[in-house]
C-alpha cells in the first residue's frame, strides 16, 4: 500500500494586519471561496461558513436550507493560526471518523507588506492508496494555490 505523507503547503501575501487576515479567512471565509464550483452537496452552495472557535463546524448551507459539513476546528489561536478537521473523502464525501480526516493548518504572521498567509494540507495517509490522489487533487490547479489566490484578491 502507498503511503502519501507530503504535505501540500501554500502561503500568500496579503495587504492587511493578522488580525483582518485571520478574519477574513475565517468570519468572512464565505465571501472569497467559490461556492459554484468548489462545494461537496448536490445543490447549489448558497454559504460556505468557518464557525472559528475550538470544536466550531466547516460547512456548506444549500439554497434550500439543507448542509453539508466539511469539517471542523481542532484548535484556534487568533490571529495567528488555525487548524482545521478536514472531514472529506478523495471522492469528495463527509466521513465524521476522525481518524479518516486530514488537516488544515494555516499561520497568518506579520511582515513589512502585510502578512503571510501559510497553509498545510497533511495526513493525506488516512485514506490510503486514495489519499494520493486527494493530494494531487488540492496540489492542483483548482486546489489550495487557487483558493489562495482568490483569498488574497479578497483582501
Amino acid at each position: 500500500m502507498t503511503q502519501t505523507t507530503d504535505a501540500v503547503t501554500h502561503s500568500v501575501l496579503v495587504p492587511l494586519e493578522p488580525g483582518a487576515a485571520f478574519e477574513l479567512f475565517t468570519d468572512r471565509f464565505g465571501d472569497w471561496w467559490p461556492k459554484d464550483s468548489h462545494h461537496i452537496s448536490d445543490a447549489h452552495a448558497a454559504e460556505v461558513v468557518l464557525e472559528a472557535r475550538e470544536g466550531g463546524r466547516w460547512y456548506e448551507r444549500a439554497e434550500d436550507g439543507s448542509e453539508c459539513d466539511w469539517g471542523y476546528v481542532r484548535e484556534v489561536d487568533p490571529p495567528d493560526r488555525i487548524l482545521l478537521a478536514w472531514h472529506l473523502t478523495p471522492e469528495w464525501k463527509f466521513d465524521p471518523d476522525p481518524a479518516k480526516a486530514t488537516e488544515v493548518e494555516v499561520l497568518f504572521n506579520a511582515e513589512d507588506d502585510g502578512t503571510r498567509v501559510s497553509l498545510e494540507h497533511r495526513g493525506f495517509d488516512a485514506h490510503g492508496e486514495a489519499g494520493a490522489t486527494m493530494r494531487e487533487a488540492v496540489s492542483a490547479e483548482g486546489g489550495w494555490r487557487s483558493l489562495l489566490a482568490m483569498y488574497r484578491d479578497a483582501a
